[in-house]
C-alpha cells in the first residue's frame, strides 16, 4: 500500500502545537531560556530538535565571522576564545515569541517526520554534512535524535563504509530492510505530543492509512529494487551490527534492565589513565575558565550528557555536578563519579560522551 503523507495536516498541526504551547508558556513571561526549552514541551525530540536549530544557526553565524579576512581564526588562541565564548552564549539564550514559534513549529514536523519517515528523515539530514566530514557529522549531531537513533548511531566509525554520502544513505535503508523491528513504533513515539495537542495518524497518513508500521510508505515493489541495488558487504555489516548483536551478549555484561553493553562497560573509570591522556591535550588560556561545573558546561553538553549518561534526568546530571564541585581535586572526583554514577548507570567508560565528561572535570582542577 502506498500512503500518502497530508503535508496540509502536518503544517496545520504544527502551527496549532505552536501556538498552544507559546500561549502556555509566555501568559507571564516576555523571554524563554536555553534551561527552559529543555522541558518546553511534552515530547524531549522536540525539545532536543529546538536546540538543533539554534546550534544550527549559531554556526551559520559563526561561518559569517570566520569569513572576515582582517583575522587569523586559525590560530589556537583565537579558536579556544571563541570556543569559549560560544559555550557562555549557550548558557545565556534569551528568546522572545515571535522568534522562537517558527523554530517550535519546524521542531515538530521534524519530530513527526522522524516518527513515521526515518529512513527518509535521516537521508535528509545527511545531506546538510560537510563533504568528507560524514562521520563527524553524525557523532556531533547523535545527541539531537532520541526518536529512531539505531539507524543513525549503528553507522558511526563503522570502517566498511565508504565517505560518500550514497554509501550512508544505503546503508541506512538497508538496516530498515536487514531488520524492519528496529524501525520504532510511531504511534507509541508520537504519543507524548498528544499530552499537548491530539494528533491524529489516520489524517497524517491518509484516510486509507491503518496503524501501520514504516514498511507501508513504499510499495514492495520500490523496496526490493532499492534493496538490490546495496551492496552485499554493506549488508553483512548491518546484519553484525543489530542481528548478530544477542551472539556476543555472553561476554557482555548486562545492565539492570537486561541490556547487553560493550566489553568497556562494568569497568571503573582510571584517574591515573584519565590524567595521562587529559595532559598530552591542550588547554592553553583556559585554566580557571570552567569554575563551577554546575554553572559552567555547555548548554549542548548539558543535552549529551542528561540523555547519554544520565538516563535523560537532568536533575541527577546537576546533583552530580554540585558533588564534584565540592570535592578537592580529580583523583577525588574519580572516585566519586565511579562510586556513584558509572557501574549504577552502566556507563560505557571508553564512550566519547564518558570521555568529554571527564575531560570537563580533568580541566575543572587543572593547575
Amino acid at each position: 500500500m502506498t500512503t500518502q503523507i497530508n503535508s496540509n495536516y502536518l503544517e496545520k498541526y504544527a502551527e496549532e502545537f505552536a501556538l498552544k504551547v507559546c500561549d502556555r508558556f509566555f501568559a507571564n513571561r516576555q523571554f524563554i531560556t536555553g534551561q527552559d526549552i529543555v522541558q518546553l514541551t511534552p515530547s524531549l525530540q522536540v525539545n532536543l530538535f529546538i536546540i538543533k536549530r539554534l546550534f544550527e544557526l549559531w554556526q551559520e553565524e559563526l561561518g559569517k565571522l570566520k569569513s572576515s579576512p582582517f583575522f587569523d581564526y586559525r590560530d589556537i588562541a583565537v579558536h579556544e576564545a571563541l570556543t569559549q565564548f560560544m559555550n557562555v552564549l549557550s548558557r545565556r539564550i534569551k528568546m522572545e515569541r515571535n522568534y522562537l514559534a517558527p523554530i517550535l513549529e519546524e521542531a515538530v514536523m521534524h519530530s513527526i517526520q522522524v516518527a513515521t519517515d526515518p529512513v527518509n528523515f535521516f537521508h535528509q539530514e545527511l545531506q546538510k554534512a560537510p563533504a568528507g566530514k560524514l562521520n563527524d557529522f553524525l557523532k556531533e549531531n547523535k545527541k539531537y535524535y532520541k526518536w529512531n537513533e539505531v539507524l543513525i548511531s549503528s553507522l558511526i566509525d563503522k570502517t566498511g563504509l565508504g565517505h560518500d554520502l550514497d554509501s550512508y544513505q544505503r546503508a541506512i535503508s538497508s538496516i530498515v530492510q536487514a531488520n524492519p523491528l528496529v524501525v520504532e513504533d510511531p504511534k507509541n513515539l508520537l504519543s507524548s505530543l498528544d499530552e499537548e495537542l491530539s494528533f491524529d495518524l489516520e489524517s497524517y497518513w491518509g484516510t486509507s492509512a491503518t496503524s501501520s508500521t514504516q514498511e507501508e510508505v513504499s510499495s514492495p515493489q520500490a523496496v526490493e529494487e532499492e534493496f538490490t541495488m546495496i551492496e552485499e558487504e554493506e549488508i553483512i555489516i548491518i546484519e553484525e551490527e543489530i542481528i548478530l548483536e544477542s551472539e556476543t551478549s555472553i561476554e557482555t555484561p548486562s545492565d539492570s534492565q537486561g541490556r547487553k553493553g560493550p566489553a568497556s562497560q562494568g569497568r571503573l573509570l582510571d584517574a591515573a589513565h584519565l590524567k595521562n591522556v587529559f595532559s598530552n591535550e591542550s588547554y592553553k588560556g583556559m585554566k580557571g575558565i570552567l569554575g563551577e561545573l554546575s554553572e559552567s558546561l555547555a548548554l549542548n553538553q548539558r543535552f549529551m550528557f542528561t540523555k547519554e549518561l544520565f538516563d535523560g534526568n537532568a536533575d541527577l546530571l546537576r546533583h552530580a555536578l554540585k558533588s564534584v564541585d565540592e570535592v578537592n581535586s580529580f583523583d577525588e572526583a574519580v572516585d566519586l563519579i565511579n562510586s556513584r554514577f558509572v557501574l549504577e548507570l552502566n556507563w560505557d567508560i571508553d564512550s566519547e560522551e564518558v570521555r568529554e565528561f571527564m575531560q570537563q572535570i580533568f580541566r575543572k582542577f587543572l593547575e
